[in-house]
């Protein structure tokens, strides 16, 4: 259970393949300087008040991610990341030995348990949110959070 302080977290699922893609587009450079989908989203979240960024990613995401974005946010936010694999599941599930994907949004949630204790704001790595739905999140989560009272940003 997190605490009930003010600071917040951007909860960012970046462990997808990108298999209709071709590759890890969450990563893929395309702004003018080289920006990801994901800095937008770290900047627009720093700007709205968020104080920690915990990524979910592969064990061979690891070397790539820390380039790209541990050095570049070091001294900005703090930045945590956890694992996600295939075979973090419960000792009594029988894994499908023929499955190579992650699990998903609830897998990712309760691989990375010990490392969120604040209220957050789970986005998908790959997605673009843009400023207002950083803002209206961080308002929500600093002012009207609580562990029965929590929300969905739902795009018309």
């Amino acid at each position: 259970m997190f605490s009930m302080s003010k600071k917040i977290t951007l909860f960012v699922l970046a462990a997808g393949m990108g298999s209709r893609y071709g590759g890890l587009k969450q990563m893929e450079g395309f702004g003018p300087s080289g920006e990801t989908i994901i800095d937008y989203s770290i900047y627009d979240a720093m700007k709205a008040g968020f104080d920690k960024v915990v990524f979910v990613i592969r064990p061979d995401m690891e070397e790539a991610f820390k380039e790209i974005f541990l050095k570049k946010y070091e001294d900005r936010i703090d930045i945590d990341y956890c694992f996600q694999t295939v075979d973090m599941v419960p000792d009594w599930y029988e894994l499908n030995p023929e499955r190579i994907k992650p699990w998903g949004t609830t897998h990712a949630l309760l691989v990375s348990k010990d490392y969120i204790d604040t209220p957050f704001l789970l986005i998908n790595g790959d997605d673009f949110y843009g400023q207002k739905a950083f803002e209206i999140s961080a308002k929500f989560l600093k002012e009207e959070c609580t562990p029965k009272n929590y929300a969905i940003i739902g795009y018309p």
